[in-house]
């Protein structure tokens, strides 16, 4: 398994609808992920998800996202060849005339690969043994959840100063 790379200068941009089927990927994340544009079009974005990604930050994405509110978050995704590429992803509810959320907008740079290695990597593999060390899977998400509350409450006043902390890192 290898690290594919993109332009920091570039934007990995894609629309899903509610359920998170992907309505629009943009050509670099196609370029990046391996998938062909009809290859992505109404799949589940989880479909570029990676194992190592804790389930503890997509709950904080989905809960802050119900919220409507927008979520930045460091995501390691994985390619059609199973390899993998990091992003820094802005995610913001995308909303009607009439008010209603009727679908999400990730617009996603590449992160500092250094600062993914000393910050980033160690907090999510904590987070994933938190996770698996619990044979109930909603036990092991609850632990890693609130171990995830804990280190942010430890390093910042709010879930994206956190994250900003982390990418003023560099």
């Amino acid at each position: 398994m290898k690290e594919v790379f993109f332009d920091p200068n570039e934007l990995i941009v894609s629309k899903t609808d509610l359920t998170g089927r992907i309505t629009y990927a943009n050509a670099l994340f196609c370029e990046v992920c391996g998938y062909r544009f009809k290859e992505l079009m109404g799949q589940q974005h989880s479909i570029v998800r990676h194992a190592d990604m804790p389930r503890a930050v997509f709950k904080l994405l989905w809960d802050r996202l119900a919220l409507r509110h927008e979520v930045f978050a460091f995501v390691k995704n994985r390619t059609k060849q199973n390899d993998f590429y990091w992003v820094f992803a802005h995610i913001t509810p995308s909303i009607n005339s009439k008010g209603e959320v009727v679908g999400y907008h990730s617009a996603r740079r590449a992160p500092d690969h250094d600062l993914i290695r000393t910050h980033v990597e160690p907090l999510y593999r904590q987070l994933i043994e938190e996770e698996r060390s619990q044979t109930n899977r909603k036990q092991g998400l609850i632990r890693s959840s609130a171990l995830l509350e804990r280190v942010v409450a430890d390093n910042a006043v709010s879930y994206d100063d956190f994250v900003f902390k982390i990418k003023g890192a560099a």
